[in-house]
């Protein structure tokens, strides 16, 4: 299958993933959105996608599990014979208060938010470093940045990510490959649909609102297509939560 353009996005079946995924093929882009579980909201994203005049495509894998990772994105790679643009966005949460957290809610964030763009990346970058092109964008969280009671496994994780994305930036450029992140606030999707308190945290937002994914897709967006020039940057999307 021949494309001019091709986007990859982990996580891609709802919320920022989805989003990020009908931005980028807005922008002319054939998407591959990778999901863990549930494949009716995939086919969903995919029939959305080929909607916007472009091809779509869903392949459900870990990417915690290099295994799974390695196989899948060989697969694509196959298939489309390029990739311009990985999102990664899979995430979960596993929240506890540190003296409370054992070692699966532990491990579990850790693998599926960090240990997952090590794996997706690595292939990823290879064949972007023959192709001379390429743009990555991490999705971490102001809880990288500041940290947040209850989330140690997940504030690590994301801050980890931060690291990852500088160090990448700093050793990919040579190679025209662009390493950013993108750091949402609080935004309404599944993942905060319970919050507890939401009303006291809106009141610590300057815009007094929660955001919405597709404000963070269109970060996104920008970081992939039109910040040529801008790599190894963390853009907080938070509605002036941190300021």
């Amino acid at each position: 299958m021949t494309t001019e353009k091709l986007a990859l996005v982990t996580g891609g079946s709802r919320g920022i993933g989805k989003a990020a995924a009908l931005e980028l093929a807005k922008a002319g882009f054939d998407v591959v959105i990778n999901y863990a579980g549930n494949t009716e909201a995939a086919q969903k994203t995919v029939e959305e996608i080929k909607a916007l005049g472009v091809q779509g495509e869903a392949y459900k894998f870990d990417v915690s599990n290099v295994e799974e990772v390695n196989k899948n994105i060989a697969s694509i790679i196959e298939k489309y014979g390029r990739i311009d643009v990985l999102v990664n966005n899979a995430g979960i949460t596993r929240d506890d208060l540190f003296i409370r957290m054992d070692e699966d809610k532990w491990n579990q964030v850790i693998n599926t938010n960090l240990n997952s763009a090590f794996y997706v990346t690595k292939p990823v970058v290879k064949l972007m470093m023959k192709q001379r092109f390429g743009a990555i964008i991490n999705t971490t969280s102001v809880v990288g940045v500041y940290g947040n009671v209850g989330q140690a496994n997940y504030s690590a994780a994301k801050a980890g990510l931060i690291g990852f994305t500088k160090s990448l930036a700093k050793e990919l450029g040579s190679r025209n490959i662009r390493v950013n992140a993108v750091a949402p606030g609080f935004i309404a999707t599944d993942m905060t649909k319970d919050l507890a308190n939401a009303d006291e945290y809106l009141k610590l937002i300057s815009l007094r609102r929660m955001g919405e994914a597709a404000d963070v897709a269109r970060a996104i967006k920008f970081l992939a297509v039109d910040g040529t020039y801008i790599t190894g940057q963390v853009l907080e999307v938070d509605g002036g939560l941190i300021i």
